[in-house]
């Protein structure tokens, strides 16, 4: 498809929007499965009852036809989905949910069992994330946000890991097609954006950086920094596995001495941003060990690659992320504010409305009374290889090596591809 639309000077009639759809809320596997779209709306009455969203456009999404899906989707993942959803196939697959190789296209899984109209609700929020692709190649707006995107994992043939349909490898398709040709995709979930890194992985027009949990550590296990890309998409594919327990000072060092250099020398027109919220310390998937401090700290970072490279052109999704109710809602609040660039200071209390309204819905949960965890975001910058000096009972410094030795194995591998010096803590 030819190029319709041209990147060039901002003429965007709106700083910041946001793609919601109540029916965002149909994308719910199970009762019981961890992945439950209470938090997208505990997040977006949050927002609300911070005055965030007041004024601010909200776009209402269409959901991706097959024609968008088929861009990264074979025809068979996408009728498998749709007879999955039909009445009565969750019966007769319900015996299918022994594990995603036995189960038809990863449906029926433990991890993606089978729920009635699966395939609308999962296109709905494809077409979130297309919604604000297309605002923001129109020149509407500079920076969109859909938090019911996100779904990382999706492959091409199969459901996988908690995503049918992968939103964010499809809106970059949709702009590879519509006037971009650089386009970098910052992947900040806990757990390694492999169906995104697979969906481009030998394309050069599209970098993908993902901070990810060890993948020795976590599922899916990969994301290793020796993941590069392939052919002439080689030196594309930028990965920081971390280990359990980094702490944002730690990984905030990690993220700031290689994500600007890489996106530097990358020259994007746009950045699409994966912001799962599991890296938090209390989330129940993974074990890394960030704040809802931290987070703000990477998603105003985030923002600030954009304005910097991008001419400000921003998309941010949401991902994964499992403390519903005390962690999402008021990660995914400060990344709406950072779109809308109307950010909410940390002390910020969180309004007793909300508090009272998800307090009569969970009695059991001790709910926040800020917007911060009171997280420890100054990191110390990434000085070259062998800097950190091990001290052998600093617990800090001991962090700050183990994590150094993620930061040279990735700049080694990657940033000679991009033209940069490993070595060299300026780049």
């Amino acid at each position: 498809m030819a190029a319709t639309t041209s990147p060039g000077t901002p003429t965007a009639t709106s700083d910041g929007v946001v793609v919601w759809s109540p029916d965002y809320l149909n994308y719910r596997w199970s009762a019981d499965h961890p992945m439950n779209p209470t938090r997208l709306d505990l997040t977006m009455s949050l927002a609300t009852s911070l005055g965030l969203v007041e004024g601010a456009e909200i776009v209402a999404p269409e959901p991706a036809t097959d024609a968008d899906l088929l861009r990264i989707h074979t025809p068979g993942l996408i009728a498998a989905v749709k007879e999955a959803g039909s009445a009565g196939a969750a019966q007769r697959l319900t015996d299918a949910r022994a594990d995603s190789i036995s189960a038809p296209h990863g449906l029926g899984s433990e991890d993606n069992p089978i729920f009635p109209r699966m395939h609308e609700a999962s296109a709905i929020l494809a077409g979130g994330t297309l919604a604000a692709a297309r605002e923001i190649a129109s020149g509407r707006a500079r920076r969109a946000v859909s938090i019911g995107g996100g779904m990382h994992h999706a492959m091409a043939d199969w459901a996988s890991g908690f995503c049918v349909y992968n939103d964010a490898a499809i809106a970059i398709s949709w702009l590879l097609d519509n006037g971009f040709d650089r386009i970098a995709y910052i992947d900040v979930d806990a757990h390694h954006g492999d169906g995104v890194q697979h969906a481009f992985l030998g394309d050069p027009r599209v970098l993908t950086v993902s901070l990810h949990q060890h993948p020795a550590t976590l599922w899916p296990n990969t994301g290793w920094s020796s993941e590069v890309g392939s052919g002439e998409g080689e030196g594309t594919s930028v990965n920081v596995p971390v280990l359990p327990g980094t702490v944002d000072a730690v990984w905030l060092r990690a993220f700031h001495s290689i994500v600007p250099a890489a996106v530097a020398a990358f020259r994007p027109q746009i950045v699409i941003s994966q912001c799962g919220a599991d890296s938090h310390r209390e989330d129940p998937l993974a074990d890394l060990s960030l704040t809802v401090d931290g987070h703000r700290a990477a998603y105003r970072a985030m923002r600030d690659l954009a304005d910097r490279y991008a001419d400000g052109r921003w998309i941010a999704v949401g991902g994964g992320g499992y403390g519903l109710v005390r962690v999402v809602p008021r990660s995914w609040t400060h990344l709406i504010a950072a779109v809308l660039d109307r950010d909410v200071d940390p002390g910020t209390a969180v309004p007793e409305s909300w508090r009272d309204a998800v307090a009569a819905k969970a009695p059991s949960v001790d709910l926040p009374t800020t917007m911060t965890d009171g997280g420890d975001i100054g990191y110390r910058p990434w000085d070259g290889p062998g800097g950190t000096p091990e001290t052998g009972v600093n617990t800090m410094d001991r962090a700050l090596i183990r994590v150094d030795a993620a930061i040279i194995a990735t700049r080694r591998a990657t940033f000679p591809l991009l033209g940069l010096d490993p070595e060299d803590p300026r780049d």
